[in-house]
């Protein structure tokens, strides 16, 4: 995909988080998609074309490749290793898509995420330091280590809190919010690129099973 075609996508997706921060890989899965399809509709799945679901659900993908070299040689529940496998390898290209965001926009993933931080808390996108070295995990040496390269590159500001003196607050300047929104809107054209093969009842259905499976393991 040009750039071109990437930065209209870009803008259309309107700054869309991203969900899923986990990646994860099997052995031997990592064939790449062999049914020879390009281009921005390739594996499009419409609901009123039964002939083209058939063509996309028979072609191969790699975790079918997968499963055929494996079988005989390890037991394992076949329709189980399929979702599993696939889980993890969107969640690569997931992870995959937000180092292409950040590679558009020129930011480092310690500074998206510092970043994302203030900005979730809305305008004006500001957060005590230690709040925010909490939340990051960072020692108080990091935190400042931290601020003071993102603030060297204009993307935040340091400010005294009116009511405590002694507290620090750190702010997203705008060109920092402007920054971050660029990253965010690249993240969402990887994010549409990857569920476009779905129609809407299709992306509610799949929506609905991933939350009843994500339930049943965090109310264990």
């Amino acid at each position: 995909m040009g750039r071109e075609a990437a930065e209209g996508r870009a803008r259309s997706a309107g700054g869309r988080a991203t969900g899923a921060e986990a990646s994860a890989e099997r052995d031997g899965n990592s064939d790449g998609n062999s049914d020879g399809s390009s281009g921005e509709n390739s594996g499009r799945i419409p609901g009123e074309n039964s002939g083209e679901n058939s063509v996309v659900e028979s072609a191969e993908d790699s975790v079918d490749r997968h499963i055929a070299r494996w079988t005989g040689k390890v037991p394992f529940d076949v329709p189980t290793e399929a979702v599993i496998t696939r889980i993890q390898l969107l969640a690569k290209h997931v992870s995959h898509g937000k180092e292409r965001a950040l590679a558009e926009t020129g930011l480092q993933a310690f500074e998206f995420e510092t970043m994302h931080r203030l900005a979730s808390r809305g305008a004006p996108w500001r957060a005590p330091s230690a709040e925010l070295a909490a939340e990051l995990l960072l020692s108080p040496a990091g935190m400042t280590g931290r601020l003071d390269t993102l603030e060297k590159s204009g993307l935040v500001r340091r400010l005294r809190a009116a009511a405590d003196r002694r507290r620090v607050d750190v702010e997203l300047t705008e060109e920092g919010h402007r920054r971050w929104l660029d990253a965010m809107r690249w993240r969402g054209v990887a994010e549409h690129e990857m569920i476009e093969p779905l129609d809407d009842g299709e992306r509610a259905a799949l929506a609905a099973l991933l939350k009843r499976m994500l339930l049943a393991v965090e109310t264990r």
